[in-house]
């Protein structure tokens, strides 16, 4: 899905589950202008349940693509435009990684969900991007899944910055 602004500079709509999050690791790649333009636009929640993991030692959050398995994920919905879906594609190493694919959110407005947790009653269903880990072991549906992702949350997995990893470590295998 892509919608155009009035300068003819295509814009994206994203949705974000873990560390690009606001108040989250990567939060200042969607929010450096120098990387693109990008616009909050409010929560969202999947319309579908997906399996939302965090694995690897380093931690890493993971939606993985297995429809109506885990939980119905809430995230942010962001407009971006083409030079920041390319800094987003070059962080989840999409497509050799992590892939982008579209999937069905409720955007919910914040100051509408204030007193609610119903996206039903105050959202409007739509397309978006989002990166989803397309081959993974099987094992990983095993792993506790949440409906959301937070690096302070209770599972206690604080989340490993990609400049403070062992580059000689491909946390890949973990994971496919």
């Amino acid at each position: 899905m892509q919608s155009q602004s009035t300068d003819e500079n295509p814009l994206y709509r994203v949705f974000v589950y873990g560390t690009l999050k606001r108040g989250e690791p990567n939060h200042s790649l969607i929010s450096d202008v120098t990387c693109g333009y990008s616009k909050f636009l409010g929560l969202g929640r999947t319309a579908v349940p997906y399996p939302l993991i965090i694995a690897t030692r380093y931690n890493i959050p993971f939606l993985l693509k297995k429809p109506g398995v885990g939980h119905h994920v809430i995230g942010e919905v962001y407009d971006v435009d083409t030079k920041m879906l390319s800094k987003l594609d070059e962080l989840e190493e999409h497509p050799g990684f992590y892939e982008r694919s579209m999937t069905d959110v409720i955007l919910a407005p914040e100051s509408k969900l204030k007193g609610t947790d119903n996206f039903e009653e105050v959202g409007s269903l739509m397309k978006v991007w989002v990166y989803f880990l397309p081959k993974f072991r099987e094992s990983l549906l095993e792993s506790p899944m949440y409906s959301s992702y937070s690096n302070e949350g209770s599972h206690g997995l604080k989340y490993c910055e990609t400049y403070v990893r062992d580059s000689l470590y491909n946390h890949r295998r973990e994971v496919q």
